[in-house]
């Protein structure tokens, strides 16, 4: 029985992406391998607190400081006090989250890195954000005995930028959960239509949190394109995700399309609402310059959307054949993606079974498989095997 410290600060204080990423593997793995001891720590105050992981081998323990006062003692100032100080001696410690904390001598550590968009798109970040990111991530990857990447392309990032072994990295592909599936039943779609405000049109689903990186402006474009040319002439744009950072371009493209009463955004929407918006969807967009995986992309196809994604990064390797690619940075070529789904139901049927069959191959079980197979040779001093190889044309699915 080994000692297993797992940091879920993104899991308590993030609602979608790096958040539901700890929240789900860490889920998974705490399920499928009780023989170990668990200690999760998080520095707080959480948001979503971690109530699932409850009937778990587990302790919680809390860092002495919330995750600001965390970050600048171990990140900023860099000072070299062990996480163990706080909670407790452990055989192996993994962070989910880029960062790892200092810990004792001799400990083997496992890190993720889930993309590299502040070295290959500095631009599309908070200046502030991209100098402490490059200062630490990298000195975050040097001292990990082994790296998680979220996909294929994330590990060639790794290797082509920062020179990192390929030995030394592992493809880890996310899973989608269970309840992502198609919500068929129209009173259910109703009533999450109208809570967040939608009548009965049809429209376009975006899913992300709203910063540059993601692209909203071309997509916007696109869609007042497809309206205004008759394509979609009913059609709307629903974009659910917090806004984040450099975000006024994408409210000024929506104030310029001159559709603004066509372009609802939600913010952050409910876990449990979710199913029925990608299941109610004409077709879901996520025509993002870079993404380290493209989650959404996978929940949709899992609940039956007919998906449209760029040919960029992750994307191709996460939806295969399953949907229509496109350019990101061409509106035409966005307005061609859409259009090959919304004018034609048979293919727009075709994606729907495509992207069902495919999304079954992505589980948060076979996802913690992964993890294990990595991990349980580092507890016994080893290199991981799967890491010789790595690539994800060799990692099972689902």
């Amino acid at each position: 029985m080994a000692r297993i410290l797992i940091d879920i600060t993104a899991a308590i204080r993030q609602g979608a992406g790096i958040g539901r990423y700890a929240r789900e593997l860490t889920r998974a793995i705490l399920r499928m391998f009780p023989q170990h001891r668990y200690t999760l720590f998080y520095a707080g105050p959480a948001r979503f607190p971690p109530i699932w992981a409850q009937g778990a081998p587990v302790r919680l323990r809390a860092a002495p400081l919330p995750e600001r006062g965390m970050v600048w003692l171990w990140h900023r100032l860099s000072l070299p006090i062990p996480v163990e100080l706080f909670a407790g001696l452990a055989d192996l410690i993994y962070s989910p989250d880029f960062l790892l904390p200092p810990t004792l001598p001799g400990r083997p550590t496992l890190l993720t890195v889930h993309d590299l968009s502040f070295e290959i798109m500095p631009e599309t970040l908070p200046e502030p954000l991209v100098v402490y990111l490059r200062r630490n991530v990298p000195r975050a990857v040097r001292r990990a005995t082994h790296i998680l990447a979220d996909s294929e392309s994330t590990r060639r990032d790794l290797i082509r930028l920062w020179g990192v072994p390929p030995e030394r990295i592992t493809v880890l592909y996310s899973g989608v959960e269970p309840r992502f599936r198609p919500v068929e039943d129209p009173e259910q779609q109703a009533r999450v239509r109208a809570r967040y405000g939608l009548g009965p049109w049809p429209f376009v689903l975006t899913v992300g949190t709203v910063q540059p990186r993601k692209n909203y402006p071309r997509l916007i474009e696109a869609f007042a394109i497809l309206v205004r040319e008759g394509i979609f002439p009913q059609g709307h744009l629903v974009m659910v995700g917090e806004q984040g950072w450099k975000a006024e371009g994408t409210f000024e493209a929506i104030r310029r399309s001159g559709l603004a009463d066509r372009i609802h955004w939600l913010g952050f929407v409910a876990d449990e609402d979710l199913p029925a918006l990608y299941s109610a969807a004409a077709a879901f967009a996520l025509v993002s310059r870079y993404e380290g995986f493209g989650l959404p992309a996978l929940e949709a196809m899992a609940c039956g959307a007919p998906v449209v994604v760029s040919r960029t990064s992750s994307l191709p390797e996460v939806v295969g054949e399953a949907g229509v690619l496109v350019d990101p940075e061409s509106v035409e070529d966005i307005v061609r993606g859409l259009r090959a789904v919304l004018e034609d139901p048979e293919r727009q049927a075709r994606l729907r079974m495509a992207g069902l069959e495919r999304a079954r191959r992505f589980t948060w079980e076979a996802a913690a498989r992964r993890w294990y197979e990595v991990v349980d040779p580092l507890l016994q001093g080893q290199a991981p095997i799967m890491g010789k190889r790595g690539s994800s044309q060799e990692q099972p699915l689902g």
